[in-house]
């Protein structure tokens, strides 16, 4: 009996602490509000992050998960990975244009529409969807093709809307005809759900509301004392972001391109080499997040190889003219996206163009130069030069070029003093002169 106290102490000490822990339990697992910003055009890298970040905040059993949008749009294929996933989503999705003078413009819109809430803040403004489809030369599609790609986005738009309850005639006006709404008008033409100056005030509107889900199933908000949690972009996600940049893009490709030529041109520089070769593949894989148009990056390479016949060629300038309109056409079409912000700025890339035009053919004129000149070392740098006999040369003698004494072999007596030209170099280190016709 003397045992069991201590013992009875023990084990209530153990219940106490799991008692503790299982109370602990749903305040460690307490439901968060997840909401993660995409302040930029729509295309791999922030199909990825928003992707990625649903899953954890499934993982993680999120209430409401808030799609924070301020996009020009982007690129059809990652706007509908982007919707697959939304679809799926456990947590409802609200996708809120923000901040004031923001927008959710084209896949931003089509986005907005496909989530569980769209709602937008002061001064905002969505829509302007219409699909805007390129060839393969960078060009727009013929009328037939651009009406295909246009009926198939605007049936898209409509099942999207008519599912969401949401005016379908406006969201295909905003496809078809590129219609562009102010937060008021898409309030009023039923369109979004709410108009919120921020998060706070977004949240007390949501709370209690019943949302009608994709596939059919209604849920109540409960919101009041949950957390809101910022997702930010991943390390990697940040850096593809960065170079996913059109302008950064082809301006690594420009200096990996001089970098690989300089490196070729002149063995063992060693570091324009590797500079260039690390900005190429660099280039090479934001070339695979930004839709790329091979038929430019020939004419980039073209324009090469005009530079180099330009100094080897004499065209009058015309080889260089060519080689710029090349250059310049190329790099304008690298990159076949449909809004301007996923394409190279005609103010970045004639700059550019120019300036690497210009060092281009200047590396060209130094190397064809160099292999042009004269050698000045070896027994090549000799021929031609003038030196001095050191003795009378009767057939034989002693002359002092270069710094040097050499044995000298001459086909006529030249006199002590005199200047002699050499005219070659035999193998028994004697070289062969003749009288200069200059002896001033």
């Amino acid at each position: 009996m003397t045992g069991g106290g201590p013992y009875n102490e023990r084990s209530v000490s153990k219940r106490s602490l799991v008692i503790l822990g299982v109370l602990l339990i749903p305040l460690c697992l307490q439901a968060k509000i997840w909401k993660i910003t995409v302040d930029a055009p729509i295309h791999p890298v922030t199909s990825e992050y928003i992707r990625h970040s649903l899953d954890r905040a499934e993982a993680e059993s999120a209430e409401l998960f808030i799609l924070v949008l301020n996009t020009p749009g982007g690129l059809d294929s990652s706007m509908r990975e982007i919707i697959e996933r939304v679809l799926k989503a456990r947590p409802p999705v609200a996708a809120y244009v923000h901040p004031s003078g923001g927008r959710a413009a084209s896949a931003g819109f089509v986005i907005g529409i496909a989530c569980d809430l769209f709602v937008m803040s002061p001064g905002t403004n969505t829509g302007a969807a219409h699909p805007v489809g390129v060839s393969l030369t960078g060009q727009e599609m013929d009328k037939t093709m651009s009406e295909k790609v246009v009926q198939d986005a605007a049936s898209y738009i409509r099942t999207l809307a008519e599912k969401r309850d949401r005016n379908v005639q406006m969201a295909e006006e905003a496809v078809r005809l590129s219609r562009s709404y102010t937060e008021t008008e898409a309030l009023q033409g039923g369109l979004i759900d709410l108009v919120a100056k921020d998060i706070p005030d977004l949240l007390a509107q949501l709370e209690g509301k019943k949302i009608k889900r994709f596939d059919g199933e209604e849920t109540v908000l409960a919101l009041k004392g949950l957390t809101v949690q910022d997702v930010p972009l991943s390390g990697r996600q940040k850096f593809l972001l960065t170079i996913s940049n059109p302008n950064l893009a082809y301006l690594l490709l420009m200096i990996g391109l001089l970098g690989l030529y300089f490196e070729f041109a002149n063995p063992g520089a060693i570091l324009p080499g590797v500079l260039g070769a690390i900005s190429l593949l660099l280039a090479i894989f934001a070339f695979q997040i930004l839709p790329i148009n091979y038929v430019g990056l020939i004419l980039i390479l073209l324009a090469i190889v005009l530079f180099i016949l330009e100094v080897k060629v004499h065209s009058y300038g015309m080889l260089s003219v060519g080689g710029l309109l090349s250059m310049i056409i190329g790099s304008l079409m690298l990159i076949k996206a449909p809004i301007p912000e996923l394409r190279p700025s005609l103010r970045f890339v004639i700059p550019v163009a120019l300036g690497f035009a210009l060092i281009f053919v200047f590396l060209v004129w130094l190397v064809v130069h160099s292999h042009r000149a004269r050698v000045q070392t070896g027994r090549e740098g000799l021929l031609g030069e003038t030196g001095v006999a050191l003795t009378d040369l009767n057939l034989e003698g002693k002359v002092f070029v270069h710094g040097e004494y050499w044995k000298a072999r001459a086909e006529e007596p030249i006199p002590k003093g005199s200047k002699v030209v050499i005219s070659g170099v035999q193998d028994n280190l004697t070289v062969r002169v003749s009288r200069s016709q200059d002896q001033g």
